[in-house]
């Protein structure tokens, strides 16, 4: 027998895979929750060292205040590792273009008018792409998202780190070439650098420095929160206020001791921040499932 707490949407070439939390007997909302960068599970996890269980965490606490939510696995990767042969050949618009399936397939089976999707770090651009072309997503929760287009961020996650100084002029023309949409041959790129910008994933750098997540709130005309930590080391309270600026409609909400993966951080302490993404056992830090649940149970006329 199949385990009630998976569910599957169409892929390109074969299934993609989340799982389904909450109670089953539900009309409320339901949260659809997009993973961050790289190769990062529907829990939140990743094989390069971040074992946080955040999404895992979230859907939890949603469960507990009685709403549902799904979270995924991207294509070509984990759960939906068949549904395309390289989970490297991807682009920001086919992630969207999931999100935008995702949302289709549950509304169909959980009989729900629409869609939250929560996209957390790079999952908040990915939602703010697919909410473009979507009847069937109701409202966006922007999670440690980043305002600025991902060159500005790489430039300064690259240039905040002083042992970068080396290397930091050669990263910025890479990052040059990549916004004027020029692959890099890879014996121009200083080894130090090959993991972030390995010729396989070019093409989805290439797609992804092209949007303006301002650009794209601004374009969006349901409801939108954006929710921010304070102890967050990867974006800022200045990646949310430009947010805000583009949408002055949108709730933001700052939450002082929170960190990007959403776990208490009492200090500035960069190593103590740090060690937080490798605890799940960690709970969430104070806020974060009360203002996403409260934000998801508003009454609203449009729905």
């Amino acid at each position: 027998m199949s385990d009630p707490g998976l569910i599957e949407a169409a892929g390109p070439a074969g299934p993609l895979s989340g799982t389904v939390a909450g109670p089953a007997n539900s009309d409320g909302p339901v949260v659809l929750i997009v993973p961050g960068s790289g190769p990062t599970d529907r829990d939140g996890n990743n094989p390069l060292g971040v074992r946080s269980s955040s999404y895992r965490l979230i859907a939890e606490g949603l469960a507990a205040r009685g709403i549902r939510s799904v979270r995924i696995d991207k294509r070509g990767l984990f759960g939906s590792a068949r549904a395309i042969p390289d989970a490297n050949a991807v682009t920001i618009e086919d992630y969207a273009a999931d999100v935008r399936t995702w949302a289709a397939a549950i509304r169909q089976r959980m009989g729900v008018p629409c869609v939250w999707v929560l996209g957390h770090s790079e999952g908040a651009l990915v939602a703010l792409v697919a909410a473009q072309r979507s009847a069937d997503i109701g409202g966006l929760l922007l999670v440690s998202a980043p305002g600025r287009s991902l060159g500005d961020v790489l430039r300064e996650q690259i240039g905040s780190n002083p042992a970068n100084a080396p290397i930091r002029e050669r990263a910025e023309a890479i990052i040059a070439r990549l916004e004027a949409g020029q692959q890099v041959a890879p014996e121009d790129i200083h080894p130090a650098l090959q993991p972030l910008f390995r010729p396989e994933v070019q093409g989805f750098l290439i797609s992804a420095v092209a949007l303006d997540p301002a650009q794209l709130i601004a374009a969006y005309a349901g409801p939108v929160l954006i929710l921010q930590g304070l102890r967050d080391i990867q974006v800022g309270p200045a990646d949310a206020e430009r947010l805000r600026d583009a949408r002055p409609d949108a709730e933001l909400v700052l939450l002082p001791d929170a960190n990007h993966v959403l776990k208490t951080v009492a200090s500035d302490d960069r190593a103590a921040n740090i060690a937080t993404y490798q605890d799940p056992d960690r709970p969430l830090a104070a806020g974060v499932t009360d203002t996403l649940a409260a934000f998801v149970q508003q009454p609203r006329k449009d729905r």
